[in-house]
This record gives structure tokens, sequence and C-alpha cells, in this order.
């Protein structure tokens, strides 16, 4: 049996990075739909993958009546009208542009028990096809941050105080205007939940992100840096632009386009 790897593929610029992850993406929904004639996603919800679902919704031949989008975190404590709540911003940027068959938002205003509860029975109803994800600066996915990540979690949605880093970065992505404004807590998929996924599509643009990348490529597979565990994923590509692989040693040519990378 073979080793199993994850791809890293660098990228010129956002758009050529959004262009080739969306490509992916759309091809595992489409494989999904003509197999089952249905497809699920977990969708993140944040600037960095706003390239992706911009060349997303243009993908031809796609039929999103039959897809049902969720989305892998939100904010505790934040009402529910606000524009800064993970369900929103992704009603912007994807839902409302192709209309999938089915949305389902996390409702933490009904309180962390019973939304976790709510939307691990919304996991339950079938398969995992597709997660697009991205990384935190400091290597989270979702909101499991360093050092509470669980590679292990038994838990498939957790409520999370939020690392302070992932904070400033809210606040840095022009999300909110201060660092008092953002949430403390929210609710996330957990590790495991994530790696439930067929196929994973990670899009990590910017030169603040670089110092994760280089992580996910250099790091031993760690709770310290949680990202390192998409290494461990069968079927995981990692696309980034110039600026966030300028911590490798090959970033001047890009030459990890297409690159396997050996999982540990």
């Amino acid at each position: 049996m073979s080793t199993p790897t994850f791809a890293l593929h660098a990228h010129p610029d956002r758009d050529s990075l959004g262009a080739a992850a969306a490509r992916s993406a759309a091809q595992t929904l489409r494989a999904a739909i003509a197999e089952r004639g249905a497809a699920r996603m977990i969708a993140a919800a944040a600037p960095s993958q706003q390239d992706v679902y911009r060349a997303l919704v243009q993908e031809p031949g796609l039929d999103w009546s039959a897809v049902t989008v969720l989305h892998m975190d939100d904010y505790l404590d934040l009402d529910p009208g606000a524009p800064q709540r993970f369900a929103a911003w992704l009603r912007v940027h994807l839902v409302d542009h192709v209309r999938p068959g089915r949305f389902l938002a996390m409702r933490t205003e009904l309180g962390a028990e019973a939304a976790a509860a709510e939307y691990e029975a919304y996991l339950d109803e079938g398969p995992i096809d597709l997660v697009c994800l991205g990384i935190g600066v400091n290597g989270h996915i979702a909101f499991n941050d360093p050092p509470d990540a669980r590679f292990d979690d038994p838990s498939r949605v957790r409520a999370v105080a939020l690392d302070e880093a992932s904070r400033i970065q809210q606040v840095d992505d022009e999300c909110f205007d201060t660092l008092d404004d953002v949430p403390t807590h929210a609710l996330t998929l957990t590790i495991p939940t994530l790696l439930s996924g067929s196929h994973l599509v990670c899009a990590v643009p910017g030169e603040r992100k670089a110092a994760a990348v280089r992580a996910l490529v250099d790091e031993q597979v760690d709770e310290s840096w949680p990202c390192t565990v998409l290494r461990r994923h069968p079927h995981c590509e990692v696309h980034v632009d110039r600026d966030a692989a300028s911590l490798l040693p090959v970033s001047a040519t890009l030459s990890l386009s297409s690159a396997a990378v050996p999982a540990s």
C-alpha cells in the first residue's frame, strides 16, 4: 500500500489559486451527484475563500439544487442578524449566488448545547463529499485553535474559547473594527468531523498565512499546529499563492505546483 500524500499546489496569485481550487471542488460535487443524485459539502466562511467561491459559482454543469451546503463554525453570543455571522457571510459570497438545494446554518442563538445537537443531526444525514477550508494564522482549521485542538476529539461539534490570534485575525481581515468587538466563543466542527470529508480542498492565500504554510510542510504532525493533520488525510489538496508560499524554499519558482508531499 502506498504512503498517503496530500497535494500542495502553488499559484502565482489569488485568482489562479481560486480558479484551480474551484475546478477541483466542482469536479467532486459533480461526481457525487452523478453517483448518488446528491452531494454534501462543508464550506468555510472567511475572506481567504472569496476567490474560490467567486470561481465556484461560475463553474458550468453543476446542479446546485442537488447540493446541501453546511458550514464549519460560527460565533456564540452574536446577534443572529449580525453581518459578521459566518452563515450570513456564506449567503453573500456563495449561497445566494447558487441557491443550493439546502443550506444548513448553525443556529448558535439556540445556545451552544442545543445548536451543537442540531448540527450533529444534520451531519448524520449523510456523507460529506467535499470540505472547502482554509488555515488560520495560528494553524487552526475551523475554530480548532492551538493549544486546545484535538486530533482525537470525541465530539463532532464543540463550543470553544477563541485563541487571541484567531480573534486578531478577524480584525486584520476587516470583519470587526476592534478586538473588543470580536466574540470570545464559537461553535465549531471538530477536527475528526472535518477529516471525515471524502475530499478536502484547502485554499490559503496571503503573506500572513506564510508561517502556517511552512508549518504545514515542515513541522511534525502535532496539535500545536492543527493544520498539520491535513497530511494524514488520503485526499487533501492545499492551494497557496506566491505570498503564502514565501517561507518555503521553492516558492520563487513555484515548483511545488502539483507536488505530492509525504504524509506523517
